[in-house]
C-alpha cells in the first residue's frame, strides 16, 4: 500500500473515465498538486484502510503541497469547503496522510451524478496562508 496515492495519480492520468486527473497550481511559495476522483477508482483494500467508503457517488479530493523552490513535501494544515450550484455548502474534513518523504491530505465528499463543486481549500503552515480555488463537475460511473 505504499505510495498507493502515487499509483493512484498515474492511474488517474491514464484512465480516460477521469475527466479532470492531477492538476497543479503556484501559489505563493508552493506548488499545490490537486486531484478528485469517484472513490471507487480505489482498491476496496485501500479504501477500507483509509476508513474511505467505496460508492459511484463519493468522491475523494487529494491535496498534495510542495515547496517550490526545494520539491519538498510540506506539512501544514488543511481546511475546506465544497459549494454546488444551488448554494449548497458541505465541509471537507482532511486528513493528513504520511508514506515515506510524501504528504497528502485526503478528504471526501458525496455527490449526484453530473453535480458542479466549486472548491475553496485553505492551506496554512505558520504565518503563510493560500486559498486554492477551482470547480469540477463530477460524474458517477
Amino acid at each position: 500500500m505504499k505510495r498507493w496515492l502515487t499509483a493512484l495519480l498515474f492511474c488517474g492520468l491514464l484512465l480516460p473515465v477521469v475527466s479532470h486527473a492531477e492538476q497543479k497550481k503556484t501559489l505563493g511559495n508552493w506548488d499545490v498538486h490537486y486531484m478528485v476522483l469517484t472513490s471507487t477508482f480505489l482498491t476496496p483494500e485501500v479504501a477500507r484502510s483509509y476508513g474511505i467508503q467505496r460508492s459511484k457517488y463519493n468522491a475523494l479530493i487529494n491535496v498534495s503541497v510542495l515547496d517550490k523552490e526545494t520539491s519538498e513535501t510540506e506539512n501544514l494544515l488543511v481546511t475546506g469547503n465544497a459549494t454546488n450550484l444551488i448554494g449548497t455548502r458541505k465541509k471537507l474534513e482532511f486528513r493528513e496522510v504520511i508514506e515515506g518523504d510524501s504528504i497528502y491530505y485526503i478528504a471526501t465528499l458525496s455527490f449526484r451524478d453530473q453535480e458542479q463543486y466549486r472548491f475553496e481549500i485553505d492551506l496554512n503552515q505558520g504565518t503563510e496562508r493560500q486559498t486554492l480555488k477551482f470547480s469540477q463537475k463530477l460524474y458517477s460511473e
